[in-house]
């Protein structure tokens, strides 16, 4: 990934650590707020197929991508906020998948 994705993350947590505080309480909310985001892509989702007669469909794929690329960020904050290297962490997921994918 770009570093400036990484750089972003940081700079995130960062402003959110000056705004904020890092108690546990807050570091309790940044991992809620991937729920948050999650249940926006689903209803981007939800949206896009028109699932909702009443609205018809609202979204594009477009709208569920960004959705669930502030998903991710939000989990690399949340990573980073933990006192934790999200570029490390991501990459050893990553390994993790290929190893599966290579049995």
């Amino acid at each position: 990934m770009d570093e400036s994705i990484w750089e972003a993350a940081r700079a995130s947590r960062s402003w959110l650590d000056n705004a904020n505080g890092t108690g546990q309480t807050e570091l309790t909310c940044r991992i809620l707020k991937l729920t948050e985001e999650a249940g926006e892509a689903s209803a981007a989702w939800i949206g896009l197929l028109g699932q909702n007669p009443r609205k018809g469909v609202t979204h594009t794929r477009e709208d569920v991508a960004a959705e669930l690329a502030d998903v991710a960020f939000t989990a690399l904050v949340a990573i980073e906020s933990l006192g934790l290297d999200a570029q490390t962490v991501l990459g050893a997921c990553a390994a993790k998948v290929r190893s599966r994918l290579a049995s």
